[in-house]
């Protein structure tokens, strides 16, 4: 069992990885402005290789919100609990439904 202070730390640690991540989408936000600027200037967007920028940083910035806000896709943290609690549920209601018919 958990206690309260445990609680607390696992909040406290996560809003730090929240607040981490924020800073790093709003770095990200002024980085590629001021590369854009100065694609535009050095060739008025021609050459849009700051399109690479974009496309790079966005990418990285998408892994770490799938990390941080736990899209498990697939077979996530709590994937296996979930599948044993169904499980259980399934056979309860089974054994329930077996006992209503042998009497």
């Amino acid at each position: 069992m958990e206690t309260q202070q445990e609680k607390y730390q696992r909040a406290t640690a996560h809003v730090q990885k929240v607040k981490k991540f924020y800073s790093r989408l709003i770095n990200s936000l002024i980085f590629i402005a001021i590369v854009a600027v100065i694609n535009y200037f050095v060739n008025e967007f021609r050459n849009p290789w700051v399109l690479w920028v974009i496309g790079f940083s966005l990418l990285g910035i998408i892994i770490d919100a799938i990390k941080l806000f736990g899209l498990n896709f697939f077979l996530g943290k709590g994937w296996e609990q979930r599948k044993i609690e169904e499980h259980l549920k399934k056979e309860e209601q089974e054994s329930q439904s077996n006992t209503l018919f042998k009497k």
